[in-house]
């Protein structure tokens, strides 16, 4: 990815190194082996943690103030900075051309835990987006475990994380996470799974149009960019996660589909670079 000469994002909230939230471990401990394998089926992409580890009582009180930049040797904060920039230009431009308004998330930097609008947010679920207070989180050693447990790598596997969560904030903007929430109190439990995964094929979708308008505008990938999404895509579907968990595979379950359909759905939007390609509400197939 070449994005030296780019911007950083004046959006990014920076709460590591014993600021607002505490930077604490969860539970005041190491997160165990135990805590990740619960987490695994959501670990990924755009869960609220409340629905992982039913930690919530309520919505948390978040800060509303904005960081200090991270530090000038803080080469990762700094990257995700300027990720995030590119998914705020290509997005800005892709609503106005549509005649509607983009509002920038706040991206969050913590370590362990920290309170968020959706209850406390945890780094065993791994990025997440929270509607309530249109911020995405992330603690940044998930990309080290991005690397070891799903041998998914470089540069852009780590932005495609970024850019997923973001297209989570697209499907808020535009008003599809509320239907789709208040469709899910009216179903079955295995319906409003089938729900969720069309969520998050269409995040996934979302995330390969971002890419291919902000290729078509800067010029920022570098062959075997795609490549390293499509690996990150097909290590974290559902069917791969459960095989890896428990031996074996419960498609009821399924909340964000799998290796397949992810990886199927990204190509589409990477191909297209239209939003339209990415309505898996109405896909004959998914």
């Amino acid at each position: 990815m070449r994005l030296d000469d780019e911007r950083e994002s004046s959006n990014v909230e920076d709460r590591r190194g014993g600021g607002f939230g505490g930077g604490l471990p969860i539970g005041g401990r190491h997160i165990g082996v135990g805590t990740v394998v619960i987490a695994l089926v959501a670990w990924y992409f755009g869960i609220n943690p409340s629905v992982v580890l039913n930690t919530v009582s309520g919505p948390a009180q978040t800060s509303q103030m904005q960081s200090a930049p991270p530090p000038a040797n803080d080469e990762m904060a700094h990257f995700v900075g300027k990720v995030l920039a590119e998914t705020e230009d290509t997005w800005q431009v892709i609503f106005k051309s549509e005649g509607k308004q983009y509002v920038d998330p706040k991206l969050v930097l913590y370590t362990g835990s920290t309170p968020t609008a959706c209850g406390t947010g945890e780094a065993a679920m791994g990025p997440f987006y929270c509607p309530g207070d249109q911020k995405v989180y992330i603690d940044l050693a998930f990309y080290q475990e991005l690397k070891d447990r799903f041998h998914a790598p470089g540069e852009f596997a780590e932005a495609y994380v970024i850019a997923h969560e973001v297209g989570h904030h697209v499907q808020n903007l535009l008003g599809i996470s509320e239907r789709v929430e208040r469709e899910k109190q009216r179903v079955s439990e295995a319906v409003a799974n089938k729900l969720s995964v069309k969520v998050e094929l269409q995040a996934d979708c979302l995330a390969g149009v971002w890419a291919a308008n902000t290729d078509q505008r800067n010029h920022f990938l570098d062959p075997g960019d795609v490549e390293q999404a499509i690996a990150a895509a097909t290590a974290i579907g559902d069917d791969r996660l459960q095989k890896e968990a428990r031996g074996y595979v419960v498609p009821d379950s399924f909340t964000h589909g799998t290796s397949e359909q992810r990886v199927r759905w990204f190509r589409r939007g990477m191909e297209s670079g239209k939003p339209g390609v990415c309505n898996t509400f109405t896909a004959a197939s998914l």
